[in-house]
């Protein structure tokens, strides 16, 4: 396996036209990440737009799977963001070890992994091999504020 190039990471980011944005307040007693040894476990995090306000919506209905794939992108650049704010630098990333994904999906909706590819997708892309995980990808009924998807993650990081 081939870890993460601090400069090749940020490059990938730039040649995207992503941008890591600053780490909002946590809206509730918890924190986004919390280290333990050698992995760092990410709170679920929701998409915000350029703007930083929040996408909602059901997806099946009022938001279409490739609209949903794209929330779940921004979803993984705020999990990026995350882990650069408490790392200092996403070359220490070793590996994202599991993702866990939820679709605020219709009850006929049936192409949770689809949605979830988004943040698979851009963390293979940035990280590289060390973007490759473990995964699970769900259709909920509601999440708060009536967002799209969260997604949490485990990452083991190099001391």
């Amino acid at each position: 396996m081939t870890f993460p190039n601090s400069t090749r990471c940020y490059e990938r980011l730039r040649a995207r036209g992503l941008i890591l944005q600053p780490v909002p307040t946590a809206i509730g007693n918890f924190q986004h990440c919390v280290r333990e040894g050698s992995l760092v476990f990410l709170s679920g995090q929701g998409p915000l737009d350029e703007r930083g306000q929040l996408l909602k919506g059901k997806v099946g209905g009022t938001v279409s799977t490739e609209e949903a794939y794209r929330h779940a992108q921004c979803v993984g650049l705020n999990l990026l963001s995350v882990l650069h704010h408490e790392l200092g630098d996403l070359s220490r990333v070793k590996r994202v070890v599991k993702l866990f994904g939820m679709v605020n999906a219709v009850h006929d909706f049936t192409a949770h992994s689809q949605v979830i590819n988004g943040c698979s997708d851009l963390f293979v892309d940035i990280l590289g091999d060390a973007g490759r995980h473990a995964r699970s990808a769900v259709g909920v009924g509601s999440l708060p504020g009536n967002i799209t998807v969260e997604i949490e993650a485990v990452i083991a990081v190099h001391s």
